[in-house]
């Protein structure tokens, strides 16, 4: 028994060194860092938080690694839905300017190294046209990039529903769009209702708001939508 304390006592010695040693080494980066000018410090930092991304247990959930990419290179998509009223949108200005940035804006780097937003569009806004919040971002947004098997358009689009649905109001128009979108893509009735959280009413009423009638080629109606006599 005495043998076994020793050896735990002993390998407690050996952690509390080592994340001494870990310490030491982050005070020292923090020196060279802090002794950078702010855009090479933060174009640095990005670059320390990235590799230790690569070995983080926990890089598989996006919010693991957040960059501050220039806001320039920021751009909002060509398909959200999502509606937010003028009041909700000072609200949100408000709480970003008096809290930060609790929540980054989700991106797709594209190949041209354009981030575009998959989520976070109004967030983009708030940072891009408020003075006030503008002069503390030193022209960056905080980014999350979305998981690579969630990188084509179809699964963008998606994941965008999925982030808005229980957020704000979907335009009714630009939601038929969208769903007209991923039909003539090839998605299946049962995929679109699985991957934007509808049931197949849903999707059948969105469908027949685009006017196409290909859409509803063979397909049962539910009696739900049947016009009253």
């Amino acid at each position: 028994m005495a043998a076994t304390r020793g050896i735990q006592v002993s390998r407690k010695k050996a952690t509390a060194a080592s994340l001494g040693d870990h310490r030491a080494m982050a005070a020292e980066l923090a020196k060279v860092l802090a002794a950078m000018p702010e855009n090479e410090r933060i174009d640095a930092l990005n670059d320390v938080r990235a590799v230790l991304h690569e070995v983080s247990p926990l890089k598989h959930h996006p919010v693991d690694f957040v960059r501050w990419v220039s806001a320039e290179m920021v751009r909002a998509n060509d398909y959200n839905p999502n509606a937010v009223a003028p009041p909700e949108m000072r609200l949100l200005a408000h709480s970003v300017d008096a809290n930060g940035y609790t929540m980054p804006i989700v991106g797709h780097e594209r190949e041209d190294s354009v981030f575009e937003v998959v989520d976070g569009f109004h967030r983009r806004r708030v940072g891009t046209e408020i003075q006030s919040i503008r002069d503390t971002l030193h022209g960056r947004l905080p980014i999350t990039q979305i998981r690579a098997e969630r990188a084509d358009r179809m699964a963008r689009i998606a994941a965008t529903v999925e982030h808005n649905r229980a957020r704000g109001e979907h335009k009714v128009e630009a939601m038929s769009e969208l769903v007209r979108e991923m039909y003539q893509a090839g998605q299946s009735d049962e995929k679109i209702q699985e991957e934007l959280g509808m049931d197949g009413d849903e999707v059948r009423r969105l469908k027949q708001i685009t006017g196409l009638a290909e859409l509803f080629a063979s397909r049962e109606f539910s009696r739900a939508w049947e016009p009253a006599e």
